[in-house]
């Protein structure tokens, strides 16, 4: 999964859950730059897998909800699998790392 995938993952996970974030929340969360948000957003937004809606009733002009569209939510759940997956692997690529270490020390007996 390439870093984007991580963001667009993250993001559409943020916003699942908070959907009134604003972009600046969302950079902040995400620990990436406002323009990097804004780009990663506006992809979300042009693949249609999220909806902007404007706050009618909003004190701020420009309160916007980003609601995950049902696309959106099947590419969430597609991320996450893929995610999990890649993760499951690098654990077990890890677990035979370790206990091969583990072996070598083992055999070499402590050293001082």
């Amino acid at each position: 999964m390439s870093g984007l995938d991580g963001a667009r993952l993250e993001a559409l996970r943020l916003l699942a859950d908070r959907p009134e974030m604003s972009q600046r929340e969302l950079a902040q969360a995400l620990g990436l730059s406002l323009g990097k948000t804004h780009y990663v957003l506006h992809a979300l937004l042009d693949r249609g897998l999220v909806k902007a809606n404007n706050f009618r009733r909003s004190d701020r002009k420009w309160a916007y909800a980003y609601v995950l569209t049902p696309s959106g939510l099947r590419e969430k759940l597609r991320l996450t699998h893929a995610f999990l997956k890649r993760k499951e692997a690098e654990f077990e690529t890890l677990s035979h790392t370790i206990a091969r270490l583990r072996e070598e020390l083992g055999q070499q007996g402590p050293q001082a």
